[in-house]
């Protein structure tokens, strides 16, 4: 089970002073994860977005967001946003991929390279990214939820 594996990972998060770090591989996947359908289609699978019809058609068809595909490392480094729609959202190709990337993984030397705090803003793409889709960051960039602004 994914999250039994993932209840694992936090004992040794912990010893490594690293939960944040393994909190942001949850929000970017099981709150906020993408995953390509069929290769090509793009559907959200988090239940952060699920939880809501905005959010839902933001992730997948809005010009706003960025679409990176996952990469462990990337994401764990990686700020998120708690209060507002996504700036960027991390794609998979398949289940079997996710659990390939988390639970078939060596954590504890992935933990000794992270840096105290986080490295990347969550609006960030960065040279290594394999981009799905580059947004215009147009909704955070009007201000986001506090600003009225919609979600494009």
């Amino acid at each position: 089970d994914y999250m039994q594996e993932y209840g694992r990972a936090g004992w040794k998060a912990m010893r490594y002073n690293h939960l944040k770090a393994l909190g942001s591989l949850y929000w970017y996947t099981v709150e906020f994860g993408l995953i390509l359908e069929q290769g090509t289609d793009l559907r959200a699978y988090g239940a952060g977005i699920l939880s809501g019809p905005t959010e839902a058609v933001f992730s997948v068809e809005a010009e706003s967001p960025n679409r990176i595909m996952l990469n462990v490392d990337r994401v764990m480094r990686t700020d998120y946003v708690i209060s507002d729609l996504q700036p960027t959202y991390f794609v998979i190709e398949s289940f079997e991929d996710l659990y390939r990337q988390t639970v078939e993984r060596d954590f504890d030397r992935l933990y000794r390279n992270l840096g105290a705090s986080f490295t990347y803003a969550n609006t960030a793409v960065i040279d290594v990214d394999n981009v799905h889709s580059r947004g215009t960051q147009e909704y955070r960039l009007r201000g986001g939820r506090g600003s009225g602004a919609k979600p494009v």
